[in-house]
């Protein structure tokens, strides 16, 4: 589960903080959207929940774990249960669809042909089977979000943050995007949260 008491962001300089007074709590499993105009704090918001900025005041929890008083080595162990995918893909372009999902199993030192079993089951989990050995530059749109979608799924987080991760897309391509984020939230009980 995570909860929001109280939370409160304010940048130095700003006349008025981005985000005041947040108080909810998104059930394991959920899947959440934020919807809003930009410079609404959506992307604060998720900043938030990753760790990547700390609150002005109030308490983020994950699971019942005040995310918002951990120490630095405690902050990134509970960031590695949460994964992120971006707008713009944020791919290695010298590496496959394969070896792009596998990097950060690499960086885990999770050994090869365990690497290789997650990479393949990630693969069709996204329906990219056909593409493995494909580079970036010769996947579609919709492709090279697929590939983030299943890198961000690799160690296997219990919250997935997807910020603006369509808004690079056609409509058409959207819609199988957010398709897949259900099926995913559906089959894993992952909780994802959507701006």
């Amino acid at each position: 589960m995570i909860r929001f008491s109280n939370v409160s962001k304010a940048y130095h300089g700003a006349t008025q903080p981005a985000l005041q007074g947040l108080n909810f709590h998104l059930p394991v499993g959920s899947m959440t959207y934020l919807v809003g105009h930009s410079g609404a704090g959506k992307s604060t918001l998720i900043r938030l929940l990753n760790g990547l900025e700390t609150v002005t005041s109030g308490h983020i929890y994950i699971n019942e774990k005040d995310i918002t008083t951990l120490k630095r080595k405690e902050l990134l162990k509970e960031r590695q249960k949460i994964a992120m995918i971006f707008q713009h893909f944020n791919l290695l372009w010298s590496r496959t669809v394969e070896e792009n999902i596998a990097f950060s199993l690499e960086i885990a030192g999770v050994p090869k042909a365990e690497r290789k079993a997650k990479v393949a089951e990630l693969i069709d989990l996204v329906g990219l089977t056909g593409r493995e050995k494909s580079y970036p530059s010769q996947l579609s749109g919709g492709q090279k979000q697929r590939v983030g979608i299943a890198r961000a799924l690799a160690n296997d987080p219990e919250v997935l943050l997807c910020d603006e991760a369509t808004s690079a897309l056609d409509p058409k391509t959207t819609k199988d995007i957010l398709k897949l984020l259900v099926e995913i939230n559906q089959e894993l009980g992952l909780t994802i949260v959507l701006i």
